[in-house]
């Protein structure tokens, strides 16, 4: 055997130990997807306005408190009902106009249009910033889910935003999950937490707001209080909050002294100290623990606390205080999410397709296979060689990259198959054209090969970028289909006109006779 054939000999040699090392045992290496493993598929959507609301009302909150300091009196500062990232101040006190406009260049005019009117100021957030925030708003909460999911110990989660940039969707889909309702609750929590002071509580809005001439104070709210946990109906809290969950270090599940499920937390340094200040200011008052604007308790501050620890207690079943120390760990949303689909697809569902599926591609298998072997006689077996090679190279891409393979994946073998076994019969009949001009075997098969290397090529190559498409922005089983049609046509590529090639110089160079070159 010549030199450069030796080492092609070995290439090809390598290529299918490691294809078989990484691929084999198939059922523990290659990973199933969730139309063959059974699971739940979700889309999401993320209510990005929530993101702009928020934004608006810290921008409120930090304008209260410097047109305060500044000694600018005005009637109110109210967001538009009609408008997300909109708000006025009304009736702001004459002759301060100037005072105002410095006040906004200073602290928010980069981000805000703003617009006098006699006694009233209007603040419009800019497009830049809208769109920021949306796309921040979904990037966080893919990121939070993702954070969820891992502490739930899911294998082979798939978490994929939908129509780029300005999309609005998320797919999510959990392979082997059994409870989807625990799954669904953990990952649409939005686990905003927070710690404010309280300054009324009743069962009633009435009586609540008896002592305020029935009207709610602009740096207060009205929040209702879990019916499953909390005292009272309804609470009356400072509208801004003493501490967050962004100070949050620790969150896990315990039990009191009765033995009932709490979560206890640990804080920050800085949220410690925060948390140490509030404590000492306000002994003998109700600090609230707000989860997702529901009052979840209201204990009375007995004490100054000096650390940044505690618990939030209430009636929880140990599953709901688990879920709800996950929560915290992983992140509060950003916005709400509103679920638009959900599938759940049973684990006997998914074995019915595996076993449908590997037929289908055994058929397919089969039926190339007899063709070339009977339409090209012994020459089909080196297509036949290219082919299982090509297969057993497209297992061992899949297990060292962890694909899933789905439904459409296997589907994608099938069509490989035959693009593969058609690169073969281009090669083929190019040869065959050669030695029906007289041309000697080793000739034919270089002119063969070298005629059919362009249109092979460009033929694969345009599938392969159509592919890609479908894999940037297909969702979950499609993406399947173009990761397998990606490898598949790669793998192709590299037996159609490498492999075939050296079995056919392997021939030429043994010696074989041009009568012996059945084709």
């Amino acid at each position: 055997m010549k030199k450069n054939l030796r080492w092609k000999v070995i290439l090809v040699l390598a290529v299918i130990a490691l294809s078989l090392f990484l691929s084999f045992p198939p059922d523990k290496k290659i990973q199933l997807g969730l139309d063959l493993r059974g699971g739940v598929h979700l889309v999401l959507q993320v209510m990005t306005d929530d993101a702009l609301n928020r934004e608006t009302d810290q921008v409120i909150i930090r304008l209260q408190e410097e047109m305060d300091k500044e000694l600018i009196t005005y009637e109110v500062m109210s967001k538009d009902e009609n408008r997300v990232g909109k708000f006025t101040i009304q009736q702001f006190e004459s002759g301060k106009e100037g005072q105002i406009r410095d006040l906004i260049d200073e602290f928010v005019e980069r981000d805000w249009d703003l617009s006098i009117l006699g006694s009233d100021a209007t603040l419009v957030m800019k497009q830049n910033l809208i769109l920021y925030l949306r796309d921040q708003a979904v990037r966080q909460t893919e990121e939070t889910i993702w954070n969820r999911v891992d502490q739930l110990g899911l294998t082979e989660p798939t978490i994929q935003r939908q129509g780029g940039f300005t999309g609005d969707r998320i797919i999510v889909e959990l392979p082997g999950v059994e409870n989807s309702e625990r799954v669904r609750n953990i990952i649409s929590k939005t686990a905003i937490l927070e710690w404010k002071l309280v300054k009324a509580a009743a069962d009633d809005v009435e009586t609540l707001l008896t002592e305020f001439g029935g009207e709610v104070p602009a740096d207060m709210e009205i929040l209702e209080g879990d019916p499953e946990k909390a005292e009272r109906r309804y609470y009356l809290l400072n509208r801004v909050a003493e501490v967050t969950g962004k100070d949050l270090r620790m969150a896990r599940r315990s039990t009191d002294d009765y033995n009932n499920p709490v979560v206890l937390f640990t804080l920050s340094p800085d949220g410690s100290k925060r948390f140490h200040k509030t404590t000492q200011d306000n002994v003998g008052r109700q600090l609230a623990i707000v989860l997702d604007d529901k009052v979840q308790s209201a204990p009375v501050i007995e004490d100054v606390i000096p650390t940044g620890s505690g618990r939030i207690s209430g009636r929880y079943t140990m599953e709901e205080a688990d879920d709800l120390s996950l929560v915290l760990r992983a992140g509060a949303m950003p916005a709400s999410i509103k679920y638009l689909e959900q599938r759940t697809i049973g684990p006997s569902l998914g074995k019915d397709s595996i076993s449908k599926g590997f037929f289908a591609i055994i058929a397919a298998l089969l039926m190339v296979l007899v063709f070339m072997g009977v339409y090209y006689k012994r020459t089909g077996f080196n297509a036949i060689a290219a082919l299982i090679l090509n297969i057993l190279i497209l297992m061992g891409a899949l297990a060292y990259f962890k694909a899933s393979l789905t439904l459409p994946g296997i589907a994608g073998i099938i069509l490989v198959i035959g693009m593969s076994v058609d690169a073969n019969v281009l090669v083929f009949e190019r040869i065959r054209e050669e030695l029906s001009q007289g041309k000697s075997i080793k000739s034919s098969i270089s002119s063969g090969f070298s005629r059919a290397f362009r249109t092979i090529l460009d033929a694969n190559m345009t599938t392969i970028i159509a592919a890609i498409f479908l894999f940037q922005f297909g969702t979950g089983p499609l993406r399947g289909f173009a990761v397998t049609l990606i490898i598949g046509i790669s793998a192709s590529m590299f037996t159609a006109l490498f492999v075939s090639r050296l079995i056919f110089d392997v021939f030429v160079t043994n010696g074989k006779k041009r009568e012996k070159l059945s084709i």
